[in-house]
């Protein structure tokens, strides 16, 4: 008997020594690197938690998940971007849902040129054009003497000229299967392989305008066409990036410490620009921030451990120079992950980046008359 429990004994010695091994030294794909995630204060002042969103409406897409951007056509159509390559289109009462195109891939931003056509980027293929009969162009499959390797989001500028946003050149949705299994990699390892480029689409030329950034995600242009804003999803930060005046082609921080990740920014009316917040800030990632071999051992954790995206309902509206305007969320969460939004004359839609349904809010409800 005794034998038998100190063999026993020295077995679960042997895999406690085993286990501590593959813990410290397992190899992983994330070589994380040290930074200093700000205090999360959470739901406070400008983001006290609330239920405008309760009163909005919900939109069963059927078989088509995750709208994860938003934009208003030149038919007067709202475009939904969603996971299985689809682009679908609805009323913008949220009725009459039909698919428009297939375009491959994983469609995430998307926006409309002058000209009608629709800009596309997909994680999985690249910067896509698609004219109002549905003909798909890989617009330019070359960026910096590179292939595209993860575009994110997109935004065109009244002159024509569109910006792309690569969220990362090391985790991509391609290598990794989908765009959210990438992030989570990107995020715990805190890289700066971000970046923007411009792209004209008369010449085929291509520049970046901004790089080191981590996980470089949404990207709207000002109504007056002065300056983008671009969200940088892992430091919880805007920047604003100058395209005229005596500032062009230099970038500042507008708006630190968000209490969410940010996702998708829009450009709305009066000023306004919204950003999904796609999911709140997760505390063991910020508590490891300056600990890299700590967050090595989280990824060699079994993947329901790993940090992962919370649901939660929460969209916020800001100005130019960062000043939240509108803090819009919806405790009950009937509408998780929201990556953004899209404002009209009449109403707010809000994307997700999971399940088969979008939200509609009307202007009443968030706009005082």
């Amino acid at each position: 008997m005794v034998a038998r429990i100190f063999s026993r004994g020295r077995s679960l010695a042997l895999l406690a020594v085993l286990l501590v091994l593959y813990l410290l030294s397992w190899p992983v794909p994330i070589d994380p690197v040290v930074w200093h995630a700000p205090q999360d204060l959470g739901l406070v002042d400008s983001y006290a938690p609330n239920d405008a969103l309760a009163a909005a409406t919900i939109i069963d897409l059927g078989v088509y998940e995750g709208p994860e951007d938003i934009a208003g056509g030149p038919d007067e159509m709202i475009y939904a971007s969603t996971a299985d390559g689809d682009i679908i289109r609805i009323d913008q009462d949220g009725k009459g849902l039909e698919p428009f195109v297939n375009v491959g891939g994983r469609p995430l931003g998307i926006d409309f040129d002058a000209a009608g056509n629709l800009l596309v980027a997909n994680s999985m293929v690249g910067l896509q054009r698609v004219s109002a009969s549905g003909e798909i162009e890989l617009l330019l499959p070359e960026l910096d003497d590179r292939s595209i390797v993860y575009p994110n989001d997109v935004a065109v500028a009244a002159n024509g000229k569109i910006y792309l946003t690569q969220a990362s050149s090391k985790f991509t949705a391609n290598a990794w299967g989908n765009d959210y299994a990438a992030s989570l990699l990107d995020i715990l390892e805190h890289g700066d392989t971000g970046k923007v480029f411009e792209v004209d689409p008369i010449s085929g030329s291509a520049r970046v305008i901004m790089k080191g950034l981590s996980y470089a995600n949404g990207v709207a242009v000002s109504a007056d066409q002065r300056y983008l804003l671009v969200n940088e999803l892992s430091h919880y930060r805007v920047w604003r990036y100058w395209l005229q005046g005596s500032r062009a082609g230099s970038s500042e921080l507008v708006l630190e410490n968000l209490p969410g990740f940010p996702d998708n920014i829009n450009t709305g009316l009066d000023g306004r620009f919204w950003i999904g917040l796609v999911a709140p800030r997760n505390s063991m990632i910020d508590a490891i921030s300056d600990k890299p071999w700590v967050r090595k051992v989280v990824q060699r954790l079994p993947a329901f451990l790993r940090p992962s995206a919370v649901p939660s309902s929460h969209v916020i509206a800001i100005n130019g120079d960062g000043q939240v305007l509108m803090n819009l969320q919806d405790t009950s969460v009937r509408v998780p992950t929201i990556t953004g939004a899209h404002e009209n004359a009449g109403h707010l839609y809000l994307s997700t980046l999971f399940g088969a349904r979008l939200a509609i809010l009307d202007r009443a409800d968030f706009v005082e008359p």
